[in-house]
């Protein structure tokens, strides 16, 4: 029965209902916040995993909670303005009429800020409005941020984020370090 349950993984003929949406918190080194979003059809691996990635490279996988509280979660959407086509006023003003909470320019581009709930709606205002993205997902966004200045933990903070990137369960990774 394993050898045949076994073979109907690997060829994806099992149910796709047996995965599951878990958020695992922890820390990392010198207290960086971190949140992993997953997606797993096997639970106590994926949470081996992640404690087993914390503890090699100088933190803790935490208790849900020990960390969300340091971020807001936003819809975020970003258009590229690296030839300078775009009018900033223009852009801020159709951004805050579709139902955008805030917006910033940099050099190269516009980063606009939306409640979770309203992204939608408001990603589809400005697209009909013929804006295109570099990016727009709703992201976590750090109330503070930690810089880190030792070499060991620059080097284990890096590490760490590339083995849970790598991670095939792993679906996104937030931290309040700033890079």
């Amino acid at each position: 029965d394993n050898i045949e349950r076994c073979i109907k993984k690997a060829s994806g003929e099992l149910n796709s209902d047996n995965y599951e949406e878990i958020t695992y918190e922890g820390y990392g080194p010198n207290g960086v916040a971190v949140i992993v979003e997953t997606l797993t059809d096997n639970r106590n691996r994926t949470a081996g995993d992640l404690r087993h990635y914390f503890d090699k490279f100088g933190g803790n996988l935490g208790q849900n909670g020990c960390v969300s509280f340091m971020f807001d979660k936003k819809g975020v959407l970003i258009i590229d303005n690296s030839e300078g086509e775009l009018d900033e006023d223009t852009v801020m003003m159709d951004s805050l009429d579709s139902g955008a909470e805030d917006f910033s320019a940099n050099e190269d581009c516009f980063e606009i800020l939306t409640d979770p709930d309203s992204f939608g709606a408001v990603r589809d205002a400005l697209e009909e409005k013929g804006y295109t993205f570099a990016s727009a997902e709703v992201e976590m966004i750090p109330q503070t941020t930690v810089t880190l200045t030792d070499e060991k933990d620059l080097l284990f903070m890096n590490k760490l984020i590339d083995m849970l990137e790598d991670n095939d369960d792993v679906q996104n990774v937030w931290h309040n370090w700033e890079e």
